[in-house]
């Protein structure tokens, strides 16, 4: 999610990145990332495409260098995952060191050129945190929806006869696995553990984009609504099938990208008891690319192209749709999201909310929180918190929220934990 300054990309988007090297990629991605460790700058510099050689020229290059050797000694990197994504080849390295755990991701266009090169936090082995009570739930597995898209998921249930309430946690960006992993952190294996621990069932699943990643790189064209929306919808109805779960009190939590469409869930379910919305914008999208450039001071170029990106989703219009992708994201995809504001939405529907907010949050900010708190937190069925400690995974922290904090291991906080199930088990 969040990468070192010089080459970050931005978490809100889907990582739907652009195909097939004239080379083996994987072979051209572990030449690229020995190039780096070594510091042979000017060499690997040759493996680039033309606007990466502007975007990472030789200097930038030389501090990713200086900033690897500072975590120490490079002791193993595993083997490439490579995966096609539309005419690109996607591959990703685990990378150990001294003090750090990291993915190098190496995107390799059908020349054989590298168009892409990110950090990504690497995992970190989870520890249960003190408001899990193992001895209070258990978990079983069950399959979302069925067919072509059918997906993995776990239910976590409290002991007891119940009927509990039911909360579907509906991910963030990306190609998320179940338990939400980010470096350090297992967002939703916490969420579903520590509300389970407190008299709620609790599903969640792996995401289409992860479970799917190849059929889903090959479709010509989608929208949120395959991305996430269906898939959460038949969590839902599943969740209110289940014997321990109070069918009338089924909730929607989603994270991020999943908060900012919740509304849209709630909207074609109907049926929802209400909603949870974790660290989500009401702005479109594309403002939220040229914010997060502009804080995180990103190079002149990088800011100028975030701009540009800004500007030309902003441009688009009906009958766009067989343009080029945007930022490897399908122009249906900003088509469909064009005009849509959440809040408005959640307003009309009227459900009752709970919106938390982390106040060191670096990619969804304050200024969306004081949105909802606009449209919505006069409602006497709206609840708003936020946290001056917490990031956009809900893990305290001190300071500016950097990349290196989601490396580390971290858990979302009790107090979190406290208000969803007093919101959802009053």
């Amino acid at each position: 999610m969040m990468l070192p300054r010089a080459i970050r990309i931005l978490p809100l988007l889907p990582i739907l990145l652009l195909a097939q090297p004239a080379q083996d990629p994987s072979a051209l991605g572990r030449k690229a990332l020995d190039l780096l460790i070594a510091g042979n700058y000017p060499e690997l510099s040759q493996m680039f495409t033309a606007d990466m050689k502007k975007a990472l020229p030789e200097e930038a290059l030389g501090k990713i260098g200086a900033q690897i050797k500072s975590w120490g000694a490079v002791e193993k990197i595993g083997d490439p995952s490579p995966r096609k994504v539309g005419p690109n080849t996607i591959v990703d390295f685990p990378v150990k060191s001294a003090t750090q755990n990291v993915i190098l991701r190496f995107n390799i266009n059908r020349d054989g050129l590298v168009a892409g090169m990110f950090f990504l936090p690497g995992e970190t082995a989870w520890q249960r945190p003190a408001y899990s009570k193992p001895d209070s739930f258990r978990e079983r597995e069950v399959t979302v929806g069925d067919g072509q898209w059918k997906l993995p998921g776990t239910l976590t249930v409290p002991a007891g006869q119940g009927p509990f309430p039911g909360i579907v946690l509906v991910h963030g960006s990306g190609p998320n696995d179940r338990d939400e992993t980010v470096g350090g952190t297992k967002v939703f294996k916490d969420l579903a553990e520590g509300l389970a621990s407190r008299g709620v069932v609790v599903l969640r699943y792996e995401k289409r984009t992860r479970q799917y990643s190849s059929a889903m790189a090959g479709l010509a064209s989608f929208t949120v609504e395959q991305e996430t929306e269906e898939d959460a919808i038949k969590a839902a109805a599943l969740l209110r099938a289940q014997p321990e779960v109070n069918p009338k009190r089924v909730f929607v939590l989603g994270h991020s990208l999943g908060g900012y469409v919740a509304p849209r869930i709630a909207e074609q379910d109907g049926k929802l008891a209400g909603l949870i919305v974790l660290a989500a914008n009401v702005r479109p999208m594309e403002d939220l690319i040229v914010e997060q450039a502009e804080n995180s001071g990103v190079a002149a170029d990088n800011l100028k192209t975030a701009k540009a990106v800004a500007a030309k989703v902003k441009s688009l219009e009906p009958g766009d749709e067989d343009s080029p992708p945007v930022m490897g994201v399908p122009v249906a995809y900003w088509l469909d999201l064009k005009g849509y504001d959440p809040a408005a939405l959640a307003k009309k529907l009227a459900l009752p909310m709970l919106i938390l907010q982390g106040e060191r949050d670096s990619q969804v900010s304050m200024k969306d929180f004081a949105l909802w708190k606009a449209a919505v937190g006069g409602s006497k069925a709206v609840t708003m918190r936020s946290y001056p400690a917490l990031n956009h995974l809900f893990v305290a922290g001190e300071g500016k929220s950097t990349e290196a904090e989601y490396r580390k291991p971290g858990h979302v906080a009790p107090e979190v934990i406290d208000d969803i199930a007093k919101f959802v088990n009053p």
